[in-house]
């Protein structure tokens, strides 16, 4: 997947995911950890949207995503808001030579885009790597009830004056899993001929002990499991899980 068109309208996609929820989270995970440090790792980072608000909330941030184009619209952003990120293309579950850190995160769900169990487990060694003694690792991923119950045979669809999108959800190959099959129609030139172009994403979770035992196995104490931005631990209905990790 190159994700060269879907840059282009991932925030028209994105543009009601509430982002100051994420800072907020962790910022209170970092006050509760007693934490010092300035120093962010923000993997999956993707258009920047976060990194860049994190960047202007004080935090020096550095912002990894798979996604050349994603990060070009990142560094646009950056410089847009007048701040300065490190962006890096790199694949999350195979990082190199990035620096220690005192918080890295994984939000939006960017986890779930990691199809095998040893990808996620690869990524956690990584993170650990990355960290220093006792930082946090945050992160967030859909729950089994929402791929299940919410994205499972679902459609989804938005009509404005220059974007049109039809999202379609199927079962994934494996257990947890879904596929994502997007038709998007952009106007061409603010012209009446629109231009079609399809995409096609997959994601996977796993349940919430199994990431509790690649944490412990990678290095890593957690210190909660939340749902929803609530601070309350995940409940039948939750959508997204939320894990604060802390490195032994």
């Amino acid at each position: 997947m190159t994700y060269e068109r879907f840059a282009s309208v991932y925030d028209v996609l994105m543009k009601d995911v509430p982002y100051p929820e994420w800072v907020q989270f962790l910022e209170r995970k970092l006050t509760s950890a007693a934490i010092e440090g300035k120093r962010v790792l923000d993997l999956g980072c993707g258009t920047g949207e976060l990194s860049v608000m994190l960047a202007k909330t004080g935090y020096d941030v550095t912002g990894v995503d798979l996604s050349s184009d994603m990060l070009m619209i990142a560094q646009q952003k950056a410089e847009i808001a007048n701040v300065e990120i490190s962006l890096f293309e790199q694949d999350m579950s195979k990082l190199e030579d990035l620096g220690v850190f005192d918080i890295v995160t994984i939000f939006c769900d960017s986890l779930n885009y990691l199809s095998t169990p040893e990808q996620v487990r690869d990524t956690f060694k990584g993170v650990n790597q990355h960290l220093k003694r006792d930082g946090l690792f945050l992160f967030d991923v859909h729950s089994l009830y929402k791929i299940e119950q919410i994205f499972m045979n679902a459609t989804f669809a938005l009509a404005e004056e220059e974007i049109a999108y039809i999202w379609d959800c199927f079962p994934g190959e494996h257990e947890y899993s879904v596929e994502h099959e997007l038709t998007f129609f952009l106007q061409k030139n603010s012209s009446e001929m629109y231009e079609r172009f399809e995409e096609l994403h997959k994601q996977r979770t796993f349940p919430v002990q199994v990431y509790t035992k690649w944490l412990l196995e990678a290095g890593f104490s957690v210190l909660s499991i939340t749902a929803d931005f609530s601070g309350n631990s995940p409940a039948e209905k939750s959508e997204r899980i939320f894990f604060a990790c802390q490195k032994k």
